[in-house]
């Protein structure tokens, strides 16, 4: 049995929630990052390790990834643990790529944990496909090995692995991997790119099953429906008027400031609907940056606006003084809530349209793998109210 890769994407999406709690610093940037007043050290968090196959036949399975990423985002903002909106942190990995280093299995990391969204689109897109040995043990056990998993109970941490070789090759055994992964109380969920019961045969379902995780079989070659909506149009307009919110410092703010709109583009590629989820996306408290964006750093307490020289501030703010920065950065603040309410306000009457579409399109599958999912995060008390 067949479904689109969105399928994977969708169980990602279902079981956690993303709110940021960015792992990079700026090194070069004249300001004082003090302690956070708030921080609560029992906050559960979301770590969700995704391994990508990228050898010559997964140019589907990587297209619908990319096409995707901004509908697990949006998945993600509905989640709850509790009363608590838990952190996420997404790492990538690629493996069964001839162009990688076949001493270390084919392997790499393309990403560490992170929650900056705009680095994981870039990421997505910055893959490529060639052939090659594709070692779903060795994978497993390096993301093990190289990732900060944490040692809170209360955390949620998963493994997706997506791919169409037989999960017994390499020199790592699978099922020593998945007892590591179960010693650290990690879920390996596995996605066969072909037909569901050659995945079963080619122990795809084995290893998911050794840690209580979800087996899927998907066409990796499907193409992503997009569904549009009346709303789009609106929404889109919203996305310019958000991004003039951002308010850049720092040696790297006016780079990650055109790398945001450089995704903003990337998403449009797709279609307008893929524009959109992104828009929405951004429109969530999800999409935070602290590490070049004055609005967030002062709200996350990582900036201290007294401490800011000169020369770290973008040219609309060089020379004024530091009473004149606090009310322009309040100001932006001020406008990008209300935006962002805005865009969220007509999410909700898209969310109704498509969900009628999907119910036209009678996307029985998913849906039933929504539900295993669902059960699968209430071992951590995470509902979607």
């Amino acid at each position: 049995m067949k479904t689109q890769f969105k399928t994977l994407l969708s169980c990602i999406a279902l079981i956690a929630f993303m709110a940021c709690n960015a792992n990079n610093k700026n090194q070069n940037v004249a300001y004082t990052s003090i302690e956070k007043k708030h921080h609560d050290p029992n906050k559960q968090f979301i770590k969700v390790a995704l391994l990508l196959d990228t050898s010559n036949s997964m140019d589907g399975l990587i297209d619908q990834a990319k096409a995707q990423l901004w509908d697990i985002v949006n998945e993600l903002s509905y989640a709850k643990c509790g009363t608590n909106k838990p952190n996420l942190q997404i790492a990538l990995y690629e493996y069964g790529n001839d162009g990688l280093n076949g001493k270390e299995g084919f392997i790499r990391q393309v990403l560490a944990f992170s929650n900056d969204l705009d680095d994981i689109s870039k990421e997505l897109f910055s893959l490529t496909t060639n052939g090659g040995s594709e070692y779903c043990g060795q994978v497993i056990q390096t993301s093990l090995n190289q990732l900060d998993w944490g040692k809170n109970p209360d955390d949620l941490k998963l493994i997706f692995i997506a791919g169409n070789e037989p999960f017994t090759q390499g020199k790592v055994n699978y099922k020593d991997a998945s007892v590591n992964a179960k010693e650290k109380d990690i879920t390996i969920n596995t996605i066969f790119c072909g037909d569901y019961n050659q995945g079963i045969s080619s122990f795809w379902k084995d290893g998911a099953q050794l840690t209580n995780g979800d087996y899927m079989a998907i066409n990796q070659n499907k193409k992503t429906i997009h569904i549009a909506s009346p709303y789009d149009d609106a929404i889109l307009i919203l996305n310019q008027k958000l991004n003039r919110t951002y308010v850049t410092y720092g040696q790297i703010g006016r780079q990650k400031k055109e790398l945001q709109a450089e995704q903003d583009s990337k998403a449009g590629t797709y279609s307008k609907a893929n524009a959109v989820s992104r828009t929405i996306s951004k429109s969530s408290h999800l999409y935070k940056n602290k590490s070049w964006d004055l609005v967030d750093a002062v709200e996350d307490e990582e900036v201290v606006i007294e401490d800011l020289k000169d020369d770290a501030l973008p040219q609309e703010l060089k020379g004024k003084s530091k009473a004149e920065i606090k009310t322009y950065v309040a100001e932006k603040s001020k406008e990008r809530t209300a935006i962002q309410k805005q865009i969220q306000e007509l999410n909700a009457k898209r969310k109704s349209y498509i969900a009628d579409k999907k119910k036209e399109a009678d996307n029985g599958l998913e849906n039933a793998m929504t539900k295993a999912i669902k059960e699968q995060a209430k071992r951590k008390k995470y509902s979607w109210n």
